[in-house]
């Protein structure tokens, strides 16, 4: 799926949320190098201040910390009324977490922090920041999803328990491809970035807390490393690319969802399909 509009914002400020560590460490360092002024958001102060000191010092840009939990009413409007200033013309929503589990093992607060980091923080960022970005003529949106957003019929083990996660996951996906449509030919780009394993500090905690230490970490899984989940998210970026799987060597595997996905809708008609017609036969 690739919608054209204008290209990927030389300049401006980046709000990266989840910045104090893995992929969003990494977008913070990236768009410094190219220039951007920063707005990093994450829960970890002294991981905060020590990688504002790293960029300033290194790229001379700008860069504030917001030290917030996305999953708090308060400190969401915060980061809100941050990211619907004038100078934003980048927004990473890359803060997450996962709370793996069973569904009727996990504690239903934190499978209600999932959905309020995952699902409500970043719509409510992608609303407080494209009003700005469409009047000012420039703007993009990057939301961090997953793979697991593609994985709903599978069982865990590999994979990890997360109903509530890939569910959340699944609403990024479709949230930034219709809002992508919604948009097309405007001067605003949406992106869904939907990474695989990633070599990151992610499965080390449920989310509930963040990893604790000021040294970043990786969990023992391994997988992709982050800088190269970045590359291919800002080149995708550039090429209009709405859904950017890192790994993903058949570009044309999009596509054959998206061709899946209009067969579903074809049957949106007025008319019972055969197999429910008849009582099932004992």
């Amino acid at each position: 799926m690739t919608l054209r509009s204008a290209s990927f914002p030389a300049t401006g400020t980046a709000v990266v949320t989840g910045a104090s560590s893995g992929i969003g460490a990494a977008y913070a360092r990236r768009l410094a190098a190219d220039g951007h002024d920063l707005v990093l958001v994450a829960r970890r102060a002294e991981r905060l201040r020590a990688l504002a000191a790293e960029l300033t010092g290194r790229h001379g840009v700008r860069v504030e910390t917001v030290v917030a939990d996305l999953g708090d009413a308060g400190d969401l409007d915060r980061v809100a009324r941050r990211t619907a200033e004038d100078d934003i013309a980048t927004l990473v929503n890359n803060a997450g977490i996962n709370g793996y589990g069973p569904f009727t093992d996990t504690d239903a607060a934190l499978l209600e922090k999932v959905i309020a980091v995952n699902v409500v923080a970043l719509t409510r960022l992608a609303r407080a920041a494209v009003p700005g970005m469409l009047a000012r003529g420039r703007g993009a949106v990057v939301n961090v999803a997953s793979t697991l957003a593609f994985a709903g019929s599978l069982p865990p083990d590999p994979l990890p328990v997360r109903a509530v996660y890939a569910g959340t996951k699944g609403y990024v996906v479709t949230f930034s491809r219709t809002l992508a449509a919604e948009l097309n030919g405007t001067p605003v780009r949406v992106q869904a970035l939907c990474p695989g394993l990633t070599a990151t500090e992610f499965h080390l905690t449920q989310g509930r807390d963040p990893v604790a230490g000021e040294v970043a970490r990786v969990h023992d899984e391994g997988g992709m490393p982050a800088r190269d989940v970045v590359t291919a998210s800002l080149r995708a970026l550039k090429t209009g690319e709405v859904v950017c799987v890192p790994g993903l060597a058949d570009a044309e595997a999009v596509d054959r969802l998206t061709a899946a996905e209009l067969g579903l809708r074809s049957s949106s008609t007025g008319t019972l399909a055969p197999r429910y017609r008849n009582p099932a036969r004992q």
